[in-house]
């Protein structure tokens, strides 16, 4: 079983680099003149944290894909299967763990990519407008959902380890978005929503919907 890592590796190379800077300020200069970026560096520490999480093992539970608060929830058209869908949206902001999960287990049968603009994730249009990486996974039992990574104001890169022909199980770890985002679900309209504007949502963990007949 592979060694779960505590820091994402994805801010690594930001770990060394501000920590670097404030040990060379911290020792030439002093700690006073150092003590912003030791700052910063305890900051890009708490933002690249990834603790292990429990997985729901409930019959057709669709879990939270991200860490944040849920910003959207209702009826809404999906652009990516041209379908009417429950659409769930979940807002990470920059204290949020921003390892992204698959919140289903299925195979995925598309990938779309589009570059765009990068207005404040936690509106509407950010969805429509800014980049975003969009998965489409059909479950074993054939239901389609899709998922949507959108970057943010200050998000510029969008992280997907996955592609379509590929396998994910339900909590499995397939991405990353740094400094603030969202992440968009459109799932089947039977599907029963478990989550209400507002709440807040633990990536893996937390069920945010159940797939209808389940």
């Amino acid at each position: 079983m592979t060694k779960h890592l505590i820091l994402a590796r994805e801010g690594w190379p930001h770990i060394a680099i501000v920590t670097g800077a404030a040990l060379l300020v911290h020792f030439i200069i002093g700690w006073i003149w150092a003590l912003p970026l030791w700052l910063v560096t305890l900051f890009v520490v708490q933002f690249f944290r990834d603790p292990p999480r429990t997985v729901s093992n409930l019959p057709g539970a669709i879990v939270a894909p991200a860490d944040g608060q849920v910003i959207a929830v209702g009826e809404a058209f999906d652009p990516y299967l041209k379908r009417q869908a429950k659409r769930v949206s979940i807002f990470m902001n920059v204290f949020n763990v921003h390892s992204n999960r698959s919140p289903v287990a299925g195979k995925i049968m598309q990938r779309w990519y589009s570059a765009g603009a990068f207005f404040n994730a936690a509106l509407d249009k950010a969805s429509e407008h800014n980049e975003r990486n969009a998965l489409w996974v059909r479950t074993d039992g054939g239901a389609d959902v899709v998922f949507v990574q959108v970057a943010g104001l200050i998000a510029r890169r969008i992280l997907c380890y996955v592609d379509a022909g590929e396998r994910l199980e339900r909590g499995q770890r397939y991405g990353f978005i740094r400094f603030g985002s969202r992440v968009d679900l459109y799932l089947p309209l039977e599907s029963r929503i478990d989550m209400a504007l507002g709440d807040k949502t633990c990536a893996a963990t937390d069920v945010i919907a159940t797939l209808s007949g389940s």
